[in-house]
């Protein structure tokens, strides 16, 4: 059966648009056709413009989203300007991909769903990690563990330079205006600080971008294999001249889960999910998305009386990123329920919230 092929416009073409989303697209082209592009950089829209023999082409993301042929519109730009990108594609009639984090507050969250349920849209975050198959399958295990023990989240990572420079091309201009950088600088004080209340300046503001930048994936993950936590026993932030760390105590009533994260400047990715109970563990293992087919994979230990295996499953080389646009395609043409939804990111929302909450 033929497919429905929708019609892309990007909004923002950074590296994650350079490395992943545009050519992810360009490989699923019985689904996908890119049909419009915007970013700020005069000069980097023409550069992929040409790349990608596209003709559409905007400086202006209001432009884009008036564009009537567009299907769906990927908001890939600064996260300071997801909500407003978001709510000119819904206005528009165009449903919506948005890079996580989805926003920044509670109040910009309420937005994008009320914007959703007016124009009767599907807006899907890009969490790509509970897309993995491995991850999927993790899941189903976790849930046949019965009681669970104990539980460690963790994501402690170098520089993504470390592992896009060697592997990939990526261009950027130095033609974005002066009072664009002013604005993206204000907005980001003045939403970091209507979501902490904290003043830019604050130790603990970094702490609250850093958990929306990468954390969100990890405490994402961690709700959909565990559900939400009761709460944090405590947590604790440290920054220093080239490193960031921060480690969390959650509370789910008969076990806890620790969350240890942070960058600094090794070559090396860690990022994975366990979870434990009396005689198995399972354990999701990731790698760095900027090499896209690296494989994820996932671990059962087991023991039974005397004997003690040890398991390692790879259900798939296609990377995750693959699997969540063909999940979002199914979402659109065949009315495939989308698990990553603005509800269910403000469900993160809380669990920064109660971070900040200890750290403070």
């Amino acid at each position: 059966m033929e497919r429905k092929r929708l019609n892309v416009g990007l909004i923002g073409l950074g590296e994650v648009a350079q490395i992943i989303h545009l050519p992810v697209l360009a490989s699923l082209q019985d689904r996908y056709r890119i049909a419009a592009l915007c970013d700020i950089s005069p000069g980097l829209v023409q550069h992929i413009g040409r790349q990608y023999r596209v003709d559409r082409l905007y400086t202006d993301m209001a432009d884009l989203a008036k564009q009537e042929d567009l299907d769906v519109v990927f908001v890939l730009n600064s996260d300071e300007y997801h909500t407003d990108s978001a709510i000119q594609a819904l206005h528009n009639g165009k449903h919506v991909f948005i890079e996580k984090p989805m926003c920044l507050t509670q109040k910009e969250a309420d937005a994008i769903i009320a914007a959703r349920n007016r124009c009767n849209a599907i807006v899907m975050v890009g969490y790509m990690r509970r897309y993995a198959a491995s991850f999927v399958e993790a899941v189903k295990a976790i849930g046949g563990l019965g009681s669970v023990t104990y539980a460690r989240v963790r994501d402690i990572i170098g520089p993504n330079h470390y592992f896009i420079r060697p592997t990939s091309r990526t261009v950027s201009f130095d033609d974005i205006p002066e009072a664009a950088k002013a604005d993206r600088k204000a907005r980001a004080d003045r939403l970091g600080r209507e979501a902490t209340g904290l003043a830019p300046d604050s130790p603990l503001f970094g702490a609250y971008r850093f958990l929306t930048g990468l954390g969100s994936h990890d405490l994402s993950a961690m709700r959909e294999a565990l559900g939400m936590p009761r709460g944090v026993v405590g947590a604790k932030f440290t920054q220093q001249k080239d490193s960031v760390f921060l480690t969390v105590i959650f509370d789910y009533g008969t076990f806890s889960v620790t969350y240890e994260t942070g960058m600094d400047q090794q070559g090396r990715f860690d990022a994975h999910i366990e979870v434990y109970a009396s005689r198995k563990s399972v354990k999701v293992q990731y790698d760095t998305p900027y090499i896209r087919h690296l494989p994820t994979r996932w671990f059962v230990s087991e023991t039974e009386g005397e004997h003690y295996r040890e398991s390692v499953m790879r259900p798939t080389l296609t990377d995750p990123y693959t699997l969540e646009l063909e999940h979002l395609h199914e979402a659109i043409t065949g009315g495939r329920p989308v698990k990553t939804t603005p509800e269910d990111y403000k469900k993160d929302l809380l669990m920064f919230q109660m971070i900040m909450n200890s750290l403070q």
